[in-house]
């Protein structure tokens, strides 16, 4: 029987966990917020009903502590938890603790995660349902990966069997780069993952990058909720994406639902997830990875659907059926996300971690801003430095572009520097308007978007890591303060304080 959660914990900070607060609130869910010793005044933690401390800054010290988001969530009362993305989302454990602690994990099961968790078995298990694949190889040294590349034929790709965000993959166009894209592709995985293991995959040139959302129940009813085309990439990290796809036909689209939902139901799959796909110019596509979480780029769907897919999330981990079936579903007009991050396009988008001193976002007929921050925020350097999501939707594409080219003109931000006039002159850009792009695109007109050609990524990584020492040195020196005023116990959140300061006023 259906069980409707009164009090859910946010298992992570920033603009998820507001996004994800919001929902509960509508659906008279109270939420719970953690936070570390940098987000002691973060906005996640205001817009939260309870929040709790859960240690350091670092995350692998806070967010990233399975024991002690489980002993919050006891300690609240809490009858499930939502994981967001990234942190402990797709952490089967994590699900599994949850289970034993008899709190529900608002996501797929942890079979499923561990089935769809390492993209090398996930190959293996995909192709075994009928999901196309790339031509790839499991290799353990150069030598072999060499024989395999050739056999394959170059350019292949080198990737990471664990992890996402572009880490751990390396483009090799000839026999005679593998040894030193082997080992690069090697160390990066084993620093970010914590498994070495790299595999090679047929290099599609020129792809589109195109993902269709699904969402299934407990009962095993699967439905596509169309598509997302995320091609606009800065080294395998997603900066722009778009439903519907520029490249990609009704009949194309619900082909690839199809199969995505054939994938989805091998694995015993049930919430929302994602299947990611290579579009390749002559319309045949290819499986990369399924995300068992909700995505970053989740607000497109939901505005061309009409669906709020962390309410359809958490509808599923009560026990509910999907309340609609594949053909009650309807993609209408065009709806664009663009990344705001708080990182410098004029200088190898660094990051610019800092205090936001000014902060105006867009409003209007079909704007949507999902954000994290405010006028006073810090902007961290622990953590990914996304601001917001600024999305927009109109009844056709053209109008979308049109849409968030003004949207972006509304936009202000001062004290750190963001990519917002690298996205200004992108939607300026007549490729990208007339909606001829792949994943190369930004590397391809660098010179145009950013003023100067990409840095090799290698001399990138070193500054980056310069960059980001000096930036918490710096945080460290003058955040002192703030950080002290971490606390171990609950408290109610500022934002409930205060409004409970002006009913007694």
């Amino acid at each position: 029987m259906p069980r409707a959660f009164k009090k859910v914990l946010v298992a992570n900070r920033g603009e998820i966990a507001v996004r994800v607060t919001r929902t509960l609130h509508e659906m008279g869910i109270r939420a719970v917020a953690i936070y570390s010793d940098a987000d002691r005044a973060a906005l996640h933690v205001r817009v939260a009903d309870e929040a709790y401390h859960v240690g350091p800054a670092p995350a692998a010290e806070s967010y990233l502590r399975i024991e002690k988001v489980i002993d919050v969530a006891k300690k609240a009362g809490c009858d499930a938890i939502h994981p967001g993305y990234g942190f402990l989302s797709e952490n089967p454990d994590f699900a599994e603790a949850c289970e034993r602690a008899g709190i529900t994990f608002i996501g797929p099961p942890a079979s499923a995660m561990r089935q769809m968790g390492s993209k090398t078995a996930a190959r293996i298990k995909m192709q075994a349902a009928g999901v196309p694949i790339v031509p790839g190889a499991m290799c353990e040294t150069t030598d072999e990966a060499i024989a395999a590349a050739k056999k394959i034929g170059f350019p292949v790709m080198l990737k990471a069997a664990s992890g996402g965000g572009g880490k751990g993959m390396r483009l090799v166009n000839a026999e005679n780069e593998m040894a030193s894209a082997w080992e690069r592709a090697r160390s990066e995985a084993k620093k970010f993952f914590g498994d070495d293991t790299v595999y090679i995959e047929k290099a599609i040139l020129r792809p589109r990058h195109v993902e269709i959302q699904v969402l299934g129940d407990r009962d095993g009813n699967m439905v596509h909720v169309f598509e997302r085309d995320c091609s606009i990439q800065r080294r395998n990290q997603k900066v722009v994406e778009e439903t519907p796809s520029p490249a990609a036909s009704r009949e194309l689209v619900a082909r690839m639902g199809a199969i995505a939902v054939q994938g989805a139901k091998a694995v015993g799959y049930h919430s929302a997830g994602t299947f990611e796909f290579l579009l390749a110019d002559d319309g045949s596509f290819y499986f990369l990875e399924m995300n068992t979480r909700l995505q970053v780029e989740h607000p497109v769907t939901e505005l061309v659907s009409g669906l709020d897919l962390v309410r359809e999330m958490v509808l599923v981990a009560q026990g509910e059926k999907l309340q609609f079936t594949q053909t009650d579903l309807v993609s209408r007009g065009a709806a664009i996300q663009c990344r705001v991050y708080a990182e410098d396009p004029s200088n190898g988008f660094l990051p610019s971690p800092g205090r936001i001193e000014h902060l105006v976002t867009p409003a209007g007929p079909g704007v949507r801003d999902d954000g994290g921050a405010y006028p006073g925020a810090n902007i961290s350097s622990f953590y990914d430095p996304l601001v917001s999501k600024l999305c927009v939707w109109a009844p056709t594409r053209e109008r979308a572009v049109a849409r968030m080219r003004r949207a972006l003109s509304e936009y202000i931000v001062t004290g750190i520097r963001t990519n917002l006039a690298f996205h200004e002159k992108l939607f300026q850009h007549p490729e990208f308007v007339a909606g001829r792009y792949d994943t190369g695109f930004i590397e391809r007109y660098a010179d145009q978007l950013l003023g100067y050609p990409l840095v090799p990524e290698a001399d990138q990584q070193a500054v980056a890591a310069a960059v980001a020492i000096a930036a918490a040195r710096m945080e460290r020196a003058t955040g002192a303060n703030t950080a002290q005023q971490g606390e171990s116990g609950s408290r109610l959140s500022p934002w409930v304080e205060t409004h409970r300061a002006r009913q007694l006023r």
